[in-house]
């Protein structure tokens, strides 16, 4: 599967009209390192998530969104038989914490 995050950033990338090389130099990294992360071979640091945020004007969380769900994907992708019982359980989890934080 690819890359939801990498291939957002590229979308809104391109749109933009901004090259490879523009964004990676205000990142300050190389341009095959971003190019990476576009295509799904490297992952981002969330500090540089919330960076590309600001640089292509969107919602730092729906990157964030991204981000973590292709962090969870790599963790379950290759057992068929639990992933989705293993996420449910974690997504019980965080209902708890959050319903937690509310009180």
């Amino acid at each position: 599967m690819e890359s939801q995050f990498g291939n957002k950033i590229r979308s809104l990338r391109e749109i933009q009209n901004l090259l490879l090389r523009q964004v990676a130099s205000i990142l300050e990294m190389d341009t095959a390192q971003l190019s990476k992360i576009e295509r799904g071979e490297r992952q981002a640091k969330k500090e540089t998530v919330m960076k590309i945020a600001v640089i292509l004007k969107v919602d730092e969380n729906e990157l964030l969104t991204l981000w973590l769900a292709d962090q969870i994907y790599e963790v379950v992708k290759n057992d068929d038989e639990n992933a989705l019982k293993a996420m449910m359980v974690a997504e019980d989890s965080v209902k708890y914490e959050i319903t937690k934080k509310i009180r």
